[in-house]
Protein backbone atom coordinates (compact mmCIF):
# COMPACT_ATOMS: atom_id res chain seq x y z
CA UNK A 1 0.00 0.00 0.00
CA UNK A 2 2.77 2.45 0.86
CA UNK A 3 4.37 1.66 -2.51
CA UNK A 4 1.16 2.65 -4.31
CA UNK A 5 1.09 5.98 -2.50
CA UNK A 6 4.70 6.59 -3.57
CA UNK A 7 3.87 5.70 -7.18
CA UNK A 8 1.04 8.25 -7.15
CA UNK A 9 3.35 10.92 -5.75
CA UNK A 10 6.04 10.11 -8.30
CA UNK A 11 3.48 10.41 -11.09
CA UNK A 12 2.40 13.78 -9.70
CA UNK A 13 6.02 15.07 -9.69
CA UNK A 14 6.54 13.80 -13.24
CA UNK A 15 3.40 15.56 -14.42
CA UNK A 16 4.47 18.78 -12.66
CA UNK A 17 7.66 18.68 -14.70
CA UNK A 18 5.54 18.50 -17.87
CA UNK A 19 2.66 20.89 -17.35
CA UNK A 20 1.15 23.53 -15.07
CA UNK A 21 -0.32 22.44 -11.76
CA UNK A 22 -3.84 23.58 -12.69
CA UNK A 23 -3.75 21.40 -15.82
CA UNK A 24 -3.06 18.19 -13.89
CA UNK A 25 -6.12 16.02 -13.35
CA UNK A 26 -6.78 12.92 -11.31
CA UNK A 27 -7.22 11.13 -14.63
CA UNK A 28 -3.69 12.19 -15.67
CA UNK A 29 -2.26 10.86 -12.43
CA UNK A 30 -4.08 7.51 -12.43
CA UNK A 31 -3.29 6.94 -16.10
CA UNK A 32 0.38 7.69 -15.46
CA UNK A 33 0.69 5.26 -12.59
CA UNK A 34 -1.83 2.66 -13.80
CA UNK A 35 -4.15 2.73 -10.81
CA UNK A 36 -7.84 3.45 -10.68
CA UNK A 37 -9.53 6.59 -9.37
CA UNK A 38 -10.68 4.83 -6.21
CA UNK A 39 -7.08 4.02 -5.38
CA UNK A 40 -6.14 7.66 -5.79
CA UNK A 41 -8.98 8.75 -3.50
CA UNK A 42 -8.09 6.08 -0.95
CA UNK A 43 -4.80 7.90 -0.35
CA UNK A 44 -5.63 11.51 -1.18
CA UNK A 45 -8.73 13.66 -0.82
CA UNK A 46 -7.86 15.67 -3.94
CA UNK A 47 -4.91 17.03 -5.91
CA UNK A 48 -4.15 19.88 -3.45
CA UNK A 49 -3.87 17.28 -0.68
CA UNK A 50 -1.53 15.24 -2.88
CA UNK A 51 0.52 18.36 -3.58
CA UNK A 52 0.97 19.24 0.10
CA UNK A 53 1.79 15.65 1.02
CA UNK A 54 4.29 15.37 -1.85
CA UNK A 55 6.06 18.61 -0.98
CA UNK A 56 6.23 17.72 2.71
CA UNK A 57 7.66 14.31 1.92
CA UNK A 58 10.24 15.85 -0.43
CA UNK A 59 11.23 18.40 2.23
CA UNK A 60 11.58 15.69 4.87
CA UNK A 61 13.86 13.76 2.48
CA UNK A 62 16.02 16.84 1.90
CA UNK A 63 16.27 17.47 5.65
CA UNK A 64 17.24 13.83 6.32
CA UNK A 65 19.73 13.84 3.48
CA UNK A 66 21.49 17.04 4.56
CA UNK A 67 21.06 16.79 8.32
CA UNK A 68 24.82 16.57 8.84
CA UNK A 69 25.91 19.59 6.84
CA UNK A 70 29.19 21.17 7.85
CA UNK A 71 29.11 24.79 6.61
CA UNK A 72 26.66 27.61 5.90
CA UNK A 73 27.55 27.40 2.21
CA UNK A 74 26.52 23.74 2.30
CA UNK A 75 23.19 24.64 3.92
CA UNK A 76 22.21 26.88 1.06
CA UNK A 77 24.00 25.07 -1.76
CA UNK A 78 22.45 21.69 -0.99
CA UNK A 79 18.98 23.19 -0.77
CA UNK A 80 19.60 24.97 -4.09
CA UNK A 81 20.71 21.74 -5.75
CA UNK A 82 17.57 19.96 -4.59
CA UNK A 83 15.36 22.82 -5.80
CA UNK A 84 17.10 22.87 -9.18
CA UNK A 85 16.40 19.14 -9.61
CA UNK A 86 12.69 19.99 -9.58
CA UNK A 87 12.97 23.33 -11.38
CA UNK A 88 10.03 22.89 -13.76
CA UNK A 89 7.82 21.44 -11.04
CA UNK A 90 8.65 24.35 -8.75
CA UNK A 91 7.94 26.87 -11.48
CA UNK A 92 4.56 25.23 -12.06
CA UNK A 93 3.77 25.29 -8.33
CA UNK A 94 4.99 28.88 -8.04
CA UNK A 95 2.62 29.97 -10.79
CA UNK A 96 -0.33 28.02 -9.38
CA UNK A 97 -3.14 28.73 -6.97
CA UNK A 98 -1.21 26.57 -4.46
CA UNK A 99 1.72 28.99 -4.32
CA UNK A 100 1.14 29.89 -0.66
CA UNK A 101 1.25 26.25 0.49
CA UNK A 102 4.39 25.71 -1.57
CA UNK A 103 6.12 28.76 -0.06
CA UNK A 104 5.06 27.78 3.46
CA UNK A 105 6.81 24.45 3.01
CA UNK A 106 9.94 26.08 1.55
CA UNK A 107 10.08 28.29 4.65
CA UNK A 108 9.85 25.20 6.86
CA UNK A 109 12.57 23.42 4.92
CA UNK A 110 14.93 26.39 5.10
CA UNK A 111 14.35 26.83 8.82
CA UNK A 112 14.78 23.12 9.64
CA UNK A 113 17.99 22.61 7.66
CA UNK A 114 19.64 25.78 8.93
CA UNK A 115 18.51 25.03 12.50
CA UNK A 116 20.10 21.58 12.21
CA UNK A 117 23.37 23.14 11.10
CA UNK A 118 23.37 25.74 13.90
CA UNK A 119 22.57 23.03 16.46
CA UNK A 120 25.50 21.01 15.14
CA UNK A 121 28.02 23.85 15.44
CA UNK A 122 26.47 24.71 18.81
CA UNK A 123 27.65 21.35 20.15
CA UNK A 124 31.25 22.60 19.95
CA UNK A 125 30.76 26.33 20.35
CA UNK A 126 28.83 28.57 22.67
CA UNK A 127 25.98 30.22 20.80
CA UNK A 128 23.52 32.49 22.52
CA UNK A 129 19.87 31.59 21.97
CA UNK A 130 19.11 35.03 20.53
CA UNK A 131 22.11 34.84 18.21
CA UNK A 132 21.09 31.38 17.03
CA UNK A 133 17.57 32.51 16.16
CA UNK A 134 18.90 35.58 14.36
CA UNK A 135 21.23 33.49 12.20
CA UNK A 136 18.51 30.97 11.42
CA UNK A 137 16.03 33.69 10.45
CA UNK A 138 18.62 35.52 8.37
CA UNK A 139 19.68 32.47 6.37
CA UNK A 140 16.09 31.25 6.02
CA UNK A 141 15.10 34.65 4.62
CA UNK A 142 18.08 34.57 2.28
CA UNK A 143 17.08 31.08 1.14
CA UNK A 144 13.37 31.74 0.65
CA UNK A 145 13.88 35.23 -0.76
CA UNK A 146 16.41 34.01 -3.27
CA UNK A 147 14.18 31.08 -4.27
CA UNK A 148 11.38 33.60 -4.87
CA UNK A 149 13.69 35.77 -6.97
CA UNK A 150 14.91 32.72 -8.89
CA UNK A 151 11.35 31.58 -9.60
CA UNK A 152 10.23 35.11 -10.52
CA UNK A 153 13.03 35.09 -13.11
CA UNK A 154 11.81 31.71 -14.42
CA UNK A 155 14.71 29.86 -12.76
CA UNK A 156 17.00 31.32 -15.41
CA UNK A 157 20.29 31.12 -13.50
CA UNK A 158 22.26 28.59 -11.47
CA UNK A 159 20.98 28.88 -7.92
CA UNK A 160 23.91 26.93 -6.43
CA UNK A 161 26.43 29.35 -7.91
CA UNK A 162 24.37 32.26 -6.64
CA UNK A 163 24.42 30.84 -3.09
CA UNK A 164 28.15 30.19 -3.21
CA UNK A 165 28.76 33.79 -4.26
CA UNK A 166 26.35 35.07 -1.62
CA UNK A 167 28.02 33.08 1.15
CA UNK A 168 31.41 34.41 0.04
CA UNK A 169 30.03 37.94 0.32
CA UNK A 170 28.72 37.15 3.83
CA UNK A 171 32.08 35.65 4.79
CA UNK A 172 34.09 38.55 3.35
CA UNK A 173 31.90 41.07 5.16
CA UNK A 174 32.58 39.41 8.52
CA UNK A 175 29.00 38.31 9.06
CA UNK A 176 27.27 35.01 8.86
CA UNK A 177 27.25 31.55 10.37
CA UNK A 178 30.92 30.99 9.59
CA UNK A 179 31.79 33.57 12.28
CA UNK A 180 29.71 31.75 14.88
CA UNK A 181 31.63 28.56 14.20
CA UNK A 182 34.94 30.39 14.81
CA UNK A 183 34.09 31.38 18.41
CA UNK A 184 36.11 29.74 21.13
CA UNK A 185 34.62 28.30 24.32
Amino acid sequence: MVQTKKIIKDAFWELLEEKPYNKITVRDIVNRCCVNRNTFYYYFQDIPTLMVDSIEEWIDEVIRKYGTITSPVDCLTYMAEECMKRKKAFLNLFHSAQKDAFLYDLNRMGYDIINTYVDKIGENREILKEEKESFIRCYKCVFVGSILGWLEEDASYDLSTFYEELCKIFSDSGSGLDKVSEKQD
